[in-house]
């Protein structure tokens, strides 16, 4: 039998706009005052207003809490005047703080030190100008992280659609960089090309994505438009005028439940818009003989991968904000039915709105009252039908007995739960009690508790469950995460463990030629004990 008991539920809450000082900043600049025309872009002059609407219209933002600096007026000393006064002076612990970057990005000789490779990350600015043998007048990673230090315990996103060339910017030379076009990047001035050089040699690292504390201690959500060593790009399918970045645009349109909700819950999570982005990023990429790849990347504690990227208006939640003091089950949950629809997701009884303290800060998001639910919230990844699950029957009475079927069409390690409406999971596979644990092979259903373990499972109820299988192709270490011995026996918090795990799956794989996203899939079943 399958037991149960309380663990610690990681519940987030709603931010609260109610005597909040939001603060965004926009910058977009496609026109330089000391660059060529050649390396214009077309896209940041389309990108900020349509994230500026995303803001008023999505994220609760009023007007005036929107600062926009568009080309002339994105200098360096206007982007670093506007950070000091309007998001660092102008907010205060809680506060929501938003920064949107569309434009070039780049690397510079390293002063401070801090950067393995001898380069730090930087952004162009209107006034970015080539100096000898690097660029002058460009905003630093280092300036970003003192930034972020400063703006500690405020709900901070920062979103970032640009290149930050690495590899590329040591070896391309001018001339090879301009046939590239609408890749958003910047050479360093004067290079030397080199014969063996791929289009892929990027990196995106905006201070907080190769520096992971910041995201978990912070609590900042950092979003880019490429993984490490690829290029970010303006959609070349629209016309000049009416271009957008490829990941601003399809950053934008996920926000909406009817384009990312892959599993129909009425909430559009990070996890699933993340997703989502890479979908529209790959087809484009796919689509484009000069791009090598494109994965979005999201840098963010794992706790906020199945909160909502929408905030929601208190008309939509009708709940009270309380301060998260210890573990607790937590609150007042509605119970929906499988067919529950978009109206009754959105609804109040459907959203729970609790603050918890996610590490050092005070971060606040709205998820999924229902854990069942929002175990695809986490995950993020629409079924595929890659991987199938199966019961003796969907509808269990209370003390009968039963097995799980697991089938992939891949080959891979299995990592199967069972998550119950009170938010416990048990981890089914791995277990201590398989005698052998080997990979699943494609095609080859797997039977748990098979003849060799000596005993069936039991259902308990009543209960509303969903079983979670999930097959990992590649060899990601997930040993510390689902160790054996937490099978069948340990109780854990559902929503917690399935963070960990998808937090880790959506790391960069960079053990190929080319990095790339985890090779993983999923499959889940919903059933009911009475």
């Amino acid at each position: 039998m399958i037991r149960y008991a309380a663990a610690l539920l990681f519940s987030l809450s709603l931010f609260s706009a109610a005597g909040a000082a939001d603060r965004a900043l926009l910058i977009g600049i496609g026109t330089y005052a000391s660059l060529p025309e050649k390396m214009f872009l077309e896209g940041p002059k389309n990108d900020v207003p349509l994230i500026e609407k995303l803001l008023k219209e999505k994220q609760g933002y009023a007007a005036d809490s929107i600062r926009v600096l568009l080309d002339k007026d994105a200098t360096r000393a206007a982007i670093l005047a506007s950070i000091d006064e309007w998001l660092i002076a102008g907010t205060q612990p809680g506060d929501r703080v938003y920064i949107y970057f569309s434009g070039h990005g780049l690397q510079v000789k390293d002063q401070s030190g801090d950067e393995e490779d001898g380069l730090d990350e930087a952004l162009s600015t209107y006034d970015i100008a080539a100096g000898d043998g690097d660029w002058n007048n460009v905003i630093l990673d280092d300036e970003i992280d003192a930034m972020l230090a400063k703006l500690k315990d405020r709900d901070v996103s920062i979103v970032i659609d640009a290149c930050h060339s690495g590899t590329i910017s040591r070896s391309l030379s001018t001339q090879v960089g301009e046939a590239m076009e609408s890749a958003r990047f910047l050479p360093r001035p004067h290079a030397k090309p080199v014969e063996e050089v791929k289009m892929r040699g990027l990196r995106i690292d905006v201070a907080v994505v190769d520096k992971p504390d910041i995201v978990k201690e912070n609590g900042v959500e950092a979003w880019s438009a490429a993984s490490s060593y690829q290029v970010a790009w303006d959609d070349t399918r629209l016309p000049p005028e009416e271009r957008h970045g490829v990941f601003t645009l399809s950053y934008v349109n996920g926000h909406e439940i009817s384009t990312a909700d892959s599993n129909g819950n009425g909430i559009v999570s990070n996890a699933e818009l993340l997703e989502y982005v890479k979908k529209q990023s790959q087809t484009y990429c796919a689509a484009q003989s000069a791009c090598q790849g494109l994965d979005p990347q999201l840098e963010v504690n794992y706790a906020l991968l199945g909160a909502s990227a929408v905030t929601p208006t208190a008309e939509t939640t009708g709940q009270q904000t309380q301060q998260y003091q210890q573990p607790q089950t937590g609150g007042d949950t509605q119970q929906q039915t499988p067919d529950y629809n978009q109206q009754q997701a959105q609804s109040a009884d459907y959203g729970k709105v609790e603050q918890v303290k996610v590490e050092n800060t005070q971060q606040t998001a709205y998820v999924a009252a229902n854990p069942v639910d929002a175990v695809g919230d986490i995950l993020g990844k629409a079924q595929t039908g890659e991987v199938t699950v199966a019961l003796s029957s969907d509808y269990l009475k209370s003390g009968e007995s039963f097995r799980i079927t697991v089938t992939s069409k891949t080959g891979g390690h299995l990592i199967l739960y069972d998550v119950d409406k009170d938010g416990k999971a048990t981890q089914i596979f791995p277990n201590e009690a398989a005698q052998k644990i080997t990979p699943l092979t494609a095609g080859m259903p797997l039977t748990i508790p098979d003849d060799y373990y000596g005993f069936d499972f039991e259902a308990e109820g009543p209960s509303e469950n969903v079983l979670v299988a999930i097959v990992v192709a590649d060899d990601v270490d997930l040993t510390k995460i689902a160790p054996n011995d937490y099978g069948l026996s340990k109780e854990l918090d559902a929503r917690t463990t399935i963070a960990d795990i998808a937090g880790t799956l959506k790391q960069t794989w960079t053990r190929d030629a080319e990095n790339r996203s985890v090779n993983w899939s999923l499959g889940l079943l919903k059933y009911t004990v009475y």
